[in-house]
C-alpha cells in the first residue's frame, strides 16, 4: 500500500513546520542539516521520510530537512543543486553539520550514527542493490556527512557534471586534496536499502573522465565560491523545506 502523506505527518505532529525538530527533554549534541536533491521521486521522498525522520528522533538529533528541486527538464546536475541548497539552509538553519542523502537510500540500523564526526563521514557503506559491498574504494555517493567548514574548505561539489555521475567521484579529490580523510563506519550498521526506480540519463563518460583528471586542479577554482542561481521559491512544507532552483542550462 503506498504511503500517504498525511499519515507520516500525523505521525510525526511534534515536527515543526519547514522539517525541523529537536529532543524535547535535552540539548542535542549536534545540529544537522539534510540536503536531498530531488526530481519527480515523490513516492521515494515520502518513503525516506517515514523511515528516516524515526532514527534520527531515536538517535536525538536535532535536524532540519531541506529538499531541493531543479527546475525545468534540462540535465540533472546534481552537485549545482546541492551546492545552492547549502547557500540557502545556512540562511534558515544553524547548523554544525550537512548530510547530503540520496532520496532512494533508506537506513537500516539504528547504529548508523547522524551525529558529526571529525572527518568526511560516508555513511551508505552497504547497500542491498551491491550485496551490502563498497562496489570501490573512493566511492563517497549515496549518504554523505560533512562538518559546516570541511564542506566550505572543499569548495562543495563541483558544478561542472551534467547528468547522473561523477560529482561524487569528483568529491572524493577534493576530500583528499584538502588533507582530509574519508571515515566509514562499520560495514555491518552502515547499511541501506535502495528504493527501486528506473535508470536516469548519466554523462558521458569521456567527458566524466575528462572532468575528473582535472578534479584537484579546479576544486579551488570551481564549486561552492562560484555557483550561479536563482532561487525560484522555498516552500515551507510540513515535513521539508523546498526549495525550487534554476541554475541554467547545460
Amino acid at each position: 500500500m503506498p504511503l500517504d502523506i498525511d499519515d507520516i505527518m500525523a505521525e510525526h505532529a511534534d515536527v515543526l513546520d519547514g522539517g525541523e525538530w529537536a529532543p524535547p527533554d535535552c540539548v542535542a549534541r549536534h545540529r544537522v542539516a539534510f540536503v536531498i536533491p530531488y526530481r519527480d521521486r515523490w513516492g521515494h521522498l515520502k518513503s525516506l521520510l517515514y523511515y528516516l525522520i524515526p532514527v534520527l528522533k531515536r538517535q536525538q538529533i536535532h535536524f532540519r530537512m531541506f529538499v531541493v528541486e531543479q527546475f525545468g527538464n534540462d540535465t540533472f546536475n546534481k552537485g549545482r543543486i546541492m551546492n545552492a541548497a547549502f547557500r540557502e539552509a545556512l540562511k534558515l538553519f544553524d547548523f554544525q553539520c550537512v548530510t547530503f542523502h540520496d532520496v532512494d537510500l533508506v537506513p537500516e540500523d539504528d547504529r548508523n550514527m547522524y551525529s558529526c564526526a571529525d572527518m568526511p563521514k560516508h555513511m551508505s557503506i552497504g547497500i542491498d542493490k551491491f550485496n551490502y559491498r563498497l562496489p570501490y574504494d573512493g566511492l563517497v555517493g549515496g549518504v554523505l556527512m560533512f562538518r559546516t567548514e570541511h564542506f566550505q574548505q572543499v569548495n562543495g561539489y563541483s558544478n561542472m557534471y551534467w547528468g547522473w555521475g561523477a560529482e561524487d567521484d569528483d568529491m572524493t579529490t577534493r576530500i583528499l586534496h584538502q588533507g582530509l580523510r574519508i571515515y566509514r563506519p562499520p560495514s555491518n550498521i552502515a547499511r541501506y536499502k535502495m528504493v527501486k526506480h528506473d535508470g536516469r540519463k548519466v554523462s558521458e563518460v569521456s567527458v566524466r573522465m575528462k572532468l575528473l583528471r582535472s578534479a584537484a586542479r579546479r576544486s579551488k577554482m570551481e564549486g561552492l565560491n562560484n555557483i550561479q542561481y536563482n532561487l525560484l521559491y522555498t516552500h515551507t512544507e510540513k515535513l521539508f523545506t523546498h526549495f525550487l532552483v534554476d541554475i541554467g542550462h547545460p
